[in-house]
């Protein structure tokens, strides 16, 4: 019994990374040769200054090392990382102005504090209007005309606002992290709590239950599945937030101003490694919510 369950759990993790695996390796194979596409020009143009021939191996080892490319190769992304990220840990300078674990965790604090302040306005908003046809009427279709207002745009007009009121530092970009991630909560929330159909409804109406608990008994509970997907969504565009919201403020620290820094001086390869942390920092994020949606929904007896 032993054996079958470790034969069948060997071949469900085969059955899981495989796929994963070939995306990954297709994905990396049409980066090397977009890169050798995007990058030729300037290869050849080198070439015909020098007045020599390229052949294709010399083409590709150029396009491959560039100083600065129109487009990385994906192993110079990776030398970058580990100058910036790993060799910075394993000499004790991790928190060191150059490194992006640095510049991660100064993203990471705005991001998680406009994360935590989008999920409690989401919530407080949604629950109004579930509970309140005036709020339903008139705040929900505002909290949709909302998102239509590119973050570009507003995000400076935050900044300057909060600056003439003597705010500045962390929350101006918490506030446009706010911005983008309050919306998918409010959206699953909204969905979440009325969920439970007229059948249930009419148990807890039954029961004699007051419209606080019906809330606490019935309808949270049936909200959170939708509530820790929005959630999800939410931390991925609260990361956005904080890095667009790092653009305007002229910031010397963060991802954001990485990806500023790197397009001022054409440094294509810092550009990406910066992008390649910021999807790493969501990625752990997002499966950080999704390992406690897990414990949650488990305990809740809504998942095995």
């Amino acid at each position: 019994m032993e054996y079958f369950w470790n034969s069948e759990s060997r071949g469900c993790v085969v059955r899981n990374i495989v796929p994963v695996l070939t995306v990954v390796a297709t994905l990396i194979a049409l980066w090397y040769a977009g890169a050798v596409a995007l990058n030729a020009p300037w290869a050849y143009d080198k070439a015909a200054r020098a007045e020599v021939t390229l052949s294709f191996p010399d083409l590709v080892a150029d396009t491959w090392s560039q100083e600065k490319p129109k487009l990385p190769a994906p192993h110079q992304v990776a030398t970058e990382m580990w100058n910036t990220t790993g060799a910075m840990i394993a000499s004790g300078r991790a928190f060191s102005k150059r490194s992006l674990i640095y510049h991660s965790w100064i993203t990471f604090s705005s991001t998680a504090l406009g994360f935590l302040l989008g999920t409690a306005l989401g919530t407080l908003l949604a629950i109004g209007i579930v509970y309140n046809r005036t709020m339903d009427m008139s705040v929900m279709p505002w909290v949709i005309a909302s998102q239509t207002i590119p973050i570009l745009a507003i995000a400076p007009m935050i900044i300057v606002v909060l600056n003439a009121v003597g705010i500045s530092g962390l929350l101006p970009k918490a506030m446009i992290s706010m911005y983008l991630s309050f919306f998918p909560v409010v959206v699953g929330m909204v969905k979440g709590l009325r969920s439970p159909s007229a059948m249930q409804l009419d148990q807890m109406r039954t029961w004699h239950a007051s419209r606080s608990q019906t809330f606490w008994k019935l309808r949270l509970p049936s909200s959170m599945p939708y509530f820790f997907t929005s959630l999800k969504i939410a931390m991925a565009a609260s990361l956005v937030g904080a890095i667009v919201g790092e653009l305007p403020t002229g910031a010397v620290a963060g991802l954001g101003a990485r990806l500023l820094a790197g397009s001022y001086y054409g440094q294509t390869i810092q550009i990406w490694s910066a992008l390649i942390m910021a999807a790493t920092l969501a990625a752990i994020l997002v499966g950080l919510i999704g390992l406690i949606q897990r414990i949650t929904l488990r305990r809740m007896g809504m998942a095995k």
